[in-house]
């Protein structure tokens, strides 16, 4: 991201609309790229825990002294635990802030109680899409559901048929991410007042982007890459010298670009649209939604997959001297969203990881270097560590079978944050201090308390570490437990009617044991499940 001043000293963003503040709308969301295939349950639920009355209405946040508490084995609580607390305050305490409802509630669908929503950051007032939808995705629908749904709608508009859409502005490659976190939302909440709606915000919004933005020779979707709106996120071209903005629209041939991330990010929004569709009996609208997901998913397997590096590549030239050209840099985001996505075989999982690099201080927004850019001049966009990217990479890794790589991804980021006790933005590789990095020739800041940093870390403990997978069904943990961290609690979890405390002990995978409530069963709770219960699971 870029700080407030040097985003609104640049005359090429604009308000998205009359009366918003001016800033970079950003649309989002891989974030939450909890793709259909990775959330499901395999069955029914064998438990059978006292069961809520239907149409119970979904808790708001928790209190202070409600939230989730952390105990890893005491070796490591003092740095894995320590993070996972400090990024709790982050989220519940710093970016949860009161809105202007004349500002943020264009939709008439944001609530009061709670009357708050996360902002972006301790340098970013607003909530903007992609950090909207990627904080709700990563934390926010499971720790504070009135919240995240406040902050989903904020970022929202109405057309001027009066139907909802996500709000329209000129980073419409970040957009789609909404329908992938607002179903998840869903999932998590089991709130059906808001899927109705947002079915049709999604929809609406994936008809103006496709219309506007899909090539049809490709069978791709342009645009610059996931959170990449800054130009020193890209080589030569689209990026040329004598060009002093730091946006990557000012630079001919970047708004045709086709990039892994971003059509990973509509692979997984087409899917959840049809699970959308599904739920509210659409039948005919999901079968099309699946289609089109899977005519997506071979036209970025045909053009993005480089054989190579056997691996995906960044993204393919649109126009100019190097249309159809695929670049093979390593892009974190989207090699993680393939997998989340379920956009890579299970062959192609395995070769990604095994060929992903890393510097010593995480994964990086893009490997390796840009000409312009080394180490003692890192790219903002470039060769520097994010951490909501080591949070989506690591999850990805938990999904992908590759429990080393999640234990690093999780360590790097404890380790970034316990330098001070804060998640900035975003950091130097080799170091590990807060930096903003290098764009069109100076150096940039790196913003404090980051949401969606925190909210990093906060995915890869709930989803990645306990294997939290959301159903419309229920709830069930596919935990990854690295050696030496176990036994890890984690007590006073809500979801939706109960509470939950889980305990995983052993290490690795594969369950060798689980008990609910004290009893031998899957480590499964159906979605009605009410009151306060225990889930505890051994794994090798």
């Amino acid at each position: 991201m870029e700080s407030a001043s040097q985003h609104n000293s640049r005359p090429d963003a604009g308000p998205a609309r009359t009366g918003l503040p001016r800033r970079r709308v950003l649309g989002a969301g891989a974030a939450g790229l909890a793709a259909a295939g990775l959330a499901g349950v395999a069955g029914p639920a064998t438990a059978a825990p006292q069961r809520a009355p239907e149409g119970t209405a979904v808790p708001g946040p928790a209190a202070a002294d409600d939230r989730p508490a952390i105990e890893f084995a005491a070796a490591v609580d003092r740095s894995l635990g320590a993070a996972y607390r400090a990024a709790l305050h982050n989220l519940l305490d710093i970016n949860t802030v009161p809105y202007d409802p004349a500002v943020y509630d264009r939709t008439g669908l944001l609530s009061d109680p709670p009357g708050t929503f996360l902002r972006a950051g301790g340098g970013y007032d607003q909530p903007w899409t992609r950090d909207a939808a990627t904080n709700s995705a990563n934390a926010g629908s499971l720790l504070c559901p009135a919240v995240a749904r406040n902050t989903l709608w904020a970022v929202c508009d109405r057309d001027t048929d009066g139907g909802l859409i996500v709000q329209q502005d000129n980073q419409w490659w970040d957009q789609i991410g909404w329908a992938v976190a607002a179903w998840h939302h869903h999932l998590v909440t089991g709130d059906d007042r808001f899927l109705a709606d947002a079915y049709q915000a999604a929809r609406n919004t994936l008809r103006a982007n496709r219309s506007a933005h899909h090539n049809a020779d490709y069978g791709l979707f342009e645009g610059p890459a996931f959170m990449q709106d800054g130009i020193a996120g890209y080589p030569a071209p689209p990026y040329a010298d004598g060009n002093g903005s730091s946006f990557v629209l000012d630079y001919p041939g970047a708004e045709t670009m086709m990039c892994l991330s971003t059509n990973c990010v509509y692979h997984a929004a087409f899917l959840a649209l049809a699970q959308m569709a599904e739920a509210l009996g659409d039948r005919g609208a999901a079968g099309g939604f699946r289609g089109a997901a899977a005519r997506l998913r071979a036209a970025i397997n045909r053009h993005l997959w480089h054989a190579g590096t056997v691996s995906y590549g960044y993204f393919v030239h649109g126009s100019g001297a190097k249309a159809g050209v695929l670049e093979p840099y390593q892009e974190a985001a989207g090699l993680a969203f393939a997998v989340l996505a379920g956009v890579a075989s299970g062959a192609q999982v395995r070769r990604l990881f095994a060929t992903a690099h890393r510097e010593p201080r995480g994964v990086v927004n893009v490997w390796p270097h840009f000409a312009r850019f080394d180490d003692t001049h890192p790219g903002r966009h470039n060769v520097i560590v994010w951490p909501m990217v080591v949070g989506m990479y690591g999850h990805a890794a938990a999904v992908g079978g590759r429990g080393d790589l999640f234990a690093r991804a999780v360590t790097d980021i404890a380790a970034l944050a316990g330098g001070d006790g804060h998640f900035w933005e975003l950091y130097n590789a080799r170091s590990g201090a807060p930096d903003g990095g290098w764009q069109v020739g100076h150096q940039w800041d790196s913003e404090p308390d980051q949401t969606w940093s925190a909210t990093g870390y906060l995915r890869l403990i709930h989803r990645g570490l306990f294997g939290l997978r959301f159903t419309r069904r229920g709830l069930r943990l596919a935990p990854t437990l690295p050696a030496g961290w176990g036994p890890v609690r984690l007590r006073g979890l809500r979801y939706r009617n109960a509470t939950i405390d889980l305990t995983l002990t052993g290490a690795g995978s594969r369950v060798v044991a689980a008990t609910v409530d004290g009893r031998a069963r899957p480590p499964v709770l159906p979605a009605d499940t009410v009151g306060h219960h225990t889930i505890a699971v051994e794994l090798a």
